[in-house]
């Protein structure tokens, strides 16, 4: 299987399947002194393990992780940092049914079509599971960043209907409510949805939103790489997303360009600043030094106890009901994998852009300018 690596100067490879033994991630490319330990991972994988709300899989899994190289004394050493997140309450036996027929909404006919077989022990590869490795992945890419005062936020925008109030934004209350909303008015009115629709043996969907400081100006690249592509990219790669927007995102096709242009000023103190940010603090594909903006749609759980419609690989038109421990909604547990992805992005495009110009390789490499 190709396509589980990401990255080019910080690159991560993620391995491992939702009910085997374990999974994992190997990033290689981080710099050697970064103070790291398992407990920094540890804390954003705890955002993203299940059984946590009444609105997660009650699956129960402790996703503890264990660093297994890369770190010495408590600091990165440069060489490959392995991570390993061991499955401890796999029930392959919940998924024997659908071996032999394929569940709407999942991976399960393209899987048989291109392997010719698939891992049905709850999708096994393409499990929502796997963003663990991510996540760990991810926590790394934080630490990075963090040399660089660069800040990483993200949370739930919406869940079905059910949007925030930027008026009631409130940073802390994202930990507080179960669905991962800054505004606990919203967090409430999600949590009576989510409760009918759990009633109803359904699920919802929803947006997570990114919004990330203290970025500086240039980092990507101005062709096949611009920084919103890859950031498209990475965010496209979690499975449930479906569509993925940069600062104004689908709204900009209903502008003008007077209206969607971001007007430059120069303050009392000569420091450059915009009268807005449409451009999500990317242009031509390069940061510009304002905050990057963007938001993750995430489709409803395709897991649902309500019967459905499919066919079996004996050509029958049948109906089912999937059994096994399943999320009305994955969209709060998705928040910090989209925080993981744009870390990841964000840390191999920092040090790419060593390389952009000789004046920033001689100060990486302290030569006289």
């Amino acid at each position: 299987m190709a396509g589980s690596s990401f990255g080019k100067n910080f690159r991560i490879t993620t391995w491992g399947e939702s009910h085997g033994e374990a999974l994992g991630a190997v990033v290689d490319g981080c710099p050697a002194g970064i103070k790291l330990s398992e407990a920094d991972l540890q804390k954003d994988l705890d955002r993203r393990k299940p059984g946590r709300t009444e609105f997660a899989t009650p699956r129960q899994e402790a996703d503890q992780v264990k660093i297994l190289s890369g770190v010495f004394e408590g600091y990165t050493t440069g060489t490959p940092i392995s991570l390993i997140i061991y499955n401890n309450n796999q029930r392959p036996y919940d998924y024997s049914e659908i071996a032999q027929y394929y569940r709407p909404g999942h991976a399960d006919y393209t899987y048989d079509q291109k392997y010719g077989f698939r891992d049905y022990r709850g999708g096994g590869r393409s499990s929502g599971r796997e963003t663990a490795a991510r996540v760990g992945a991810g926590a790394i890419a934080k630490k990075l960043l963090a040399e660089f005062g660069i800040e990483i936020n993200a949370y739930t925008y919406s869940i079905g209907n059910v949007e925030i109030n930027p008026e009631r934004f409130q940073k802390e209350e994202v930990s507080n409510n179960p669905v991962a909303m800054p505004d606990p008015i919203a967090a409430e009115q999600a949590v009576e949805f989510l409760r009918k629709i759990k009633d109803q043996e359904d699920s919802a969907g929803g947006v997570v939103e990114c919004i990330v400081n203290n970025v500086p100006a240039g980092l990507g690249e101005p062709v096949f790489e611009k920084l919103d592509a890859m950031l498209g990219r990475a965010i496209f790669s979690i499975g449930a997303v479906k569509a993925v927007e940069i600062g104004s995102g689908i709204n900009a096709s209903k502008m003008t360009g007077w209206e969607h242009n971001d007007f430059y000023r120069y303050s009392e103190d000569q420091i450059l600043t915009k009268e807005s940010n449409n451009a999500g603090g990317i242009l031509g594909g390069i940061s510009d030094g304002f905050p990057i903006k963007l938001r993750a749609h995430i489709k409803p759980t395709p897991s649902i106890h309500k019967q459905q419609r499919t066919v079996n690989k004996a050509g029958e038109n049948i109906n089912i009901q999937v059994k096994g421990r399943h999320d009305p909604i994955i969209v709060p547990r998705a928040v910090i994998v989209v925080e993981a992805m744009v870390a990841l992005t964000l840390a191999d495009y920092l040090l790419q852009n060593t390389m952009s110009n000789i004046k920033l390789l001689k100060r990486a490499l302290q030569a006289p300018e």
